[in-house]
């Protein structure tokens, strides 16, 4: 029995110097990982949250009212204030990384301690590490500072149709060092944000739809600039275009001319992204006015012809 009693007390002690250890640094990592873990989600959550509720407000916005803007200057205006879905989709993906960084970066130097690492050189010395970065990682750094300068600048947003250079596509996901596009075809693209040198944003403010439209030589230019602002008012009173059309189609003049025809041109302000399906639309209105007035479209060679239309996604 006597044998016994230490047997218990030997197991006991290693019990307790078991819990002891659990209750220690292990238990207290497995804590700030969780408290990490928590903190990541609850901050993302409240991101994506004021995100959502930010483009709902910004989806209420019509563009009906828009359209009686006679000045360019007030058009771009306000137009611009309707990039707030965009704007705040591009900063709620930059937040996010930064809070991963954020939450992630103070977890380690809280469990760092407690694993019997001495942070204090580390954090004298990080200067030091600043510097060996800045000249090791000038790749990295200029690429997390283009990013940042892009988001704030309002330069480039989610959802707009963008050309970076290296790629031309619409924009799904603005990060720190890297953004990606999906182009026409559907191929993804990381493009790293130190490389980018232009941004071309074809979704800011309003676009420019521009028709030219071949004539016979012999027709009469007054007749047919009557018959292109009829259509243009036809579809300024249209309520079909809404959402593409801002103003009332302009005939420009004419472009330019040939020994069989003359190409006159209409331009139009158009929706970001909507150019493309408005000069057809207007194309189309007008070949049907033409064919009723029985002005005649001549067959023009293939140097003469107007440009094709640009590929948006």
């Amino acid at each position: 029995m006597a044998s016994v009693a230490p047997a218990k007390d030997a197991t006991w002690a290693w019990w307790q110097a078991v819990l002891e250890w659990l209750t220690g640094a292990p238990l207290q990592i497995v804590l700030i990982i969780l408290t990490a873990l928590i903190a990541q989600f609850a901050l993302r959550w409240v991101i994506r949250h004021a995100v959502r509720q930010t483009s709902i407000r910004a989806q209420r916005e019509r563009l009906e009212n828009l359209r009686k803007i006679a000045r360019t200057a007030d058009l771009s205006q306000v137009l611009l204030t309707q990039r707030t879905e965009q704007r705040a989709s591009a900063i709620g993906s930059l937040l996010s990384s930064v809070v991963s960084i954020s939450v992630w970066a103070v977890a380690a130097m809280t469990i760092l301690p407690l694993l019997g690492v001495d942070i204090a050189p580390l954090l004298a010395s990080a200067g030091v590490i600043g510097v060996a970065l800045g000249f090791g990682a000038q790749t990295l750094v200029k690429d997390y500072l283009s990013g940042i300068f892009m988001i704030i600048e309002d330069q480039i947003g989610v959802g707009d149709v963008v050309d970076l250079g290296p790629a031309i596509g619409t924009v799904e996901e603005v990060a720190l060092r890297y953004t990606r596009l999906r182009d026409l075809s559907g191929v993804v693209w990381y493009v790293r944000n130190g490389e980018i040198l232009r941004v071309g944003n074809r979704s800011q403010g309003w676009t420019l739809a521009i028709v030219d439209i071949p004539v016979d030589y012999r027709s009469d230019l007054d007749r047919v600039r009557d018959l292109i602002e009829a259509v243009a008012h036809d579809m300024d009173e249209d309520p079909a275009y809404d959402d593409m059309l801002l103003g009332k189609p302009t005939f420009a003049g004419v472009e330019s001319m040939s020994g069989n025809a003359v190409i006159v041109r209409v331009t139009a302000k158009a929706v970001p992204e909507k150019q493309v399906p408005l000069a057809r639309e207007i194309r189309e209105r007008i070949k049907l006015a033409f064919d009723r007035a029985g002005i005649v479209i001549p067959m023009l060679p293939p140097a003469l012809m107007p440009p094709a239309e640009p590929r948006t996604p």
